[in-house]
């Protein structure tokens, strides 16, 4: 009787055993939590009275201690993944809630799981970007987010996932350049079927076409190599495809010149010679000339001195003078082959001045690599041979003749102001319209505004901000006013810092003529006032409508360019802050970092909120002035913007051309 005994003890115990094996009390709440909230179309049995271990989906360690996986593929899953609730499973290592209908974006609780090794969330609706916060997943391994629709880029921060295996990224929106993504274990990688561009990482190189298919912009190994978007010169007039190098003559074998060839050859190096001397005795006795009347500063240009100083490059057009591209050096570059086209290279490589800028041929040795797509083209970062690096900015969709473009950018050529950013140099041709800029580079306020969460940069302070106000409500001030210029695509990403913290700068201004009209043209993306039909036509008006919308951006940190802020492409950012301002809920407006950053800048952050309600009233002639909405900033904050406008202006007036020229800002007074 012993022995029975004994073994029914043994059995009862090891009953009592299973029984209190459980995970905490804590991870069943958080998923009947999950589960509360997000609706579901199966059911799925999960109740209190049964051991969360044997739940459908979930799947604790041996010992039933806690929860290490959640497999809900399919079941139905509607809605977004609330926060507070699979965050709170600290030992999860496999998250799958595959081919589910879930929206909105990863809690950052769940990215911030220690254990989490597998994360499954393909075939979904999630939107957004990818957020920086993943790459605190130290464990992870495989990251499938295929068949979402996740937009903006990939954040370089994914390097940290140094244990990773698997990341596919494919079937989103997703845009810009692939990071050079260098991780020694990873074995899958697709980033198929998104709107990437630039040239594929050579730490990527090593996988198959198909993991790059269905981007248009991509380029070089494994895919087709990339192309140079500077057009070829033309052969030199006279000479047949055979002289050129590599030309098929040349490479199937060598010829003999004749006598007749070699007397040509020399005629023409005597030519280019007389002229390159003629160019450069023309050019001194300019400056001794000026030096007599005391015109212009040392090393100015015969064009800056007449009065295009503000461009750098900008010829008059026909002029054939300046720093850049002269009229027939344009010619050159497009391969229209004008005559005499290797005289005017030389003309234009010789120069006119001290520090006078790059010629034609290096811009057409420089590397370049692609920035971006926008709404007016994709824009180059080109590296000088010298060193110099500019932004060459590929217009598409230009629709006017060559002389109205000529006019037009002469017209900009005019424009000078630290707060605006000069073309520096412009190309026509049939085939390409080019424009050259200098390169800041610390980018743009959209970049650094948006960029910025979780991927360890230091997010923008208050202060920070109003000076971005404040600088772009100046450049636009004084486009509006000294040179009655409509801006037409205010943007932040239009919006462009400079090393000086006042000196942030508006680019792509006043473009709108150049292109037909189009609703997806500048001005556009959230920005555009209501009134704007014709995005040829925009007003200063429509200029103060985007400016206020700017603002609100810097205020919410809400993208006016991104989905609607309720989710069903009905509210925009404007309508958005009237409806929370309406219910006194202001506070809740501002960004989250920008109240945690922002100290005790609560009366300057409602004063802003109220100028920037001013500039997108519905009705127009409601909206303040340029000027108004500068003098109504610098009362706000008076130690943000360290100079007043007056200041400023003077301040660019007491520059020299060579700082103007190369976007350098002048040394701010002390207030």
């Amino acid at each position: 009787m012993a022995a029975p005994r004994a073994l029914a003890l043994l059995l009862l115990a090891v009953t009592s055993t299973l029984v209190v094996s459980e995970p905490p009390a804590s991870e069943r709440s958080a998923l009947l939590a999950f589960l509360t909230a997000t609706p579901h179309e199966r059911r799925l049995g999960w109740n209190s009275t049964t051991s969360a271990c044997g739940w459908v989906g979930v799947k604790c360690d041996a010992g039933n201690t806690t929860v290490v996986q959640v497999r809900l593929p399919g079941v139905g899953l509607i809605g977004a993944i609330p926060p507070d609730t699979l965050g709170r499973l600290p030992n999860l290592q496999v998250l799958s809630l595959r081919s589910n209908r879930i929206l909105g974006g990863i809690p950052s609780d769940v990215l911030a799981l220690p254990s989490l090794r597998l994360l499954f969330l393909q075939n979904n609706l999630l939107s957004g970007q990818i957020p920086p916060e993943v790459s605190k997943l130290g464990s992870l391994e495989r990251l499938v987010l295929s068949n979402n629709n996740l937009s903006g880029s990939i954040p370089f921060t994914l390097n940290n996932l140094t244990s990773l295996r698997a990341l596919r990224l494919d079937g989103n929106r997703l845009e810009g350049s692939i990071p050079s993504i260098s991780i020694k274990g990873l074995d899958i990688f697709n980033v198929s079927d998104n709107n990437l561009n630039g040239s594929i990482p050579a730490s990527l190189s090593r996988f198959p076409a198909n993991s790059f298919a269905g981007n248009l912009q991509l380029c070089g190994s494994p895919l087709p190599p990339c192309k140079s978007f500077f057009p070829s010169p033309a052969p030199a007039p006279g000479l047949s495809p055979s002289d050129v190098p590599g030309g098929a003559a040349s490479s199937s074998k060598k010829r003999k010149l004749s006598g007749a060839a070699i007397a040509g050859i020399v005629v023409a190096a005597v030519v280019v010679g007389l002229l390159l001397l003629i160019a450069i005795v023309l050019c001194a006795v300019s400056k001794r000339r000026r030096a007599a009347a005391g015109e212009g500063p040392k090393g100015t240009t015969a064009a800056a001195a007449a009065g295009g100083a503000g461009t750098r490059g900008v010829p008059t057009p026909g002029s054939g003078e300046g720093t850049g591209m002269t009229s027939s050096s344009k010619e050159d570059m497009g391969g229209g082959g004008a005559s005499g086209s290797a005289a005017a290279a030389a003309v234009a490589a010789a120069g006119c001045g001290e520090g006078s800028g790059f010629d034609l041929e290096d811009l057409l040795r420089a590397s370049a690599e692609v920035l971006g797509k926008g709404s007016v083209g994709t824009s180059y970062k080109a590296v000088l041979e010298e060193g110099t690096t500019v932004v060459v900015k590929r217009l598409k969709d230009v629709a006017v003749a060559r002389r109205e473009f000529d006019a037009h950018m002469d017209a900009l050529g005019k424009v000078e102001h630290r707060n605006v950013l000069p073309v520096r140099a412009y190309y026509f041709s049939k085939d390409e319209k080019l424009l050259v800029y200098d390169y800041l580079p610390n980018g743009s306020l959209s970049a650094m505004l948006h960029g910025s969460r979780g991927s360890g940069k230091t997010p923008l302070d208050w202060d920070a901000r109003m000076r971005s106000a404040l600088s772009a409500a100046r450049g636009l001030a004084h486009l509006h006013t000294q040179h009655n210029l409509v801006h037409g695509n205010i943007k932040s990403s239009n919006v462009l810092l400079r090393p000086d913290q006042d000196a942030a700068a508006l680019s792509d201004f006043c473009l709108h003529p150049i292109f037909a009209p189009s609703s997806s043209r500048p001005g556009g993306g959230g920005y555009r006032a209501p009134e704007v039909v014709d995005s040829r036509r925009p007003t200063a008006k429509a200029d103060v409508y985007s400016l206020g919308v700017l603002l609100l951006e810097l205020l919410t940190g809400k993208s006016p360019t991104h989905a609607s802020l309720e989710g069903d492409g009905t509210l925009d950012l404007p309508r958005w802050v009237q409806s929370v301002v309406r219910e006194e809920w202001t506070a809740e407006v501002f960004d989250v970092e920008l109240v945690r950053l922002g100290g005790s800048a609560e009366e300057e952050m409602v004063a802003l909120l109220q100028v920037a309600m001013a500039c997108v009233a519905t009705v127009p002639d409601a909206r303040p002035d340029a000027p108004d909405v500068v003098r109504m900033i610098e009362e706000i904050g008076g130690g943000h913007g360290r100079t007043t406008t007056e200041e400023s202006e003077e301040g660019v007036r007491g520059t020299s051309e060579e700082e103007r020229s190369r976007g350098t800002p002048p040394a701010a007074p002390t207030p």
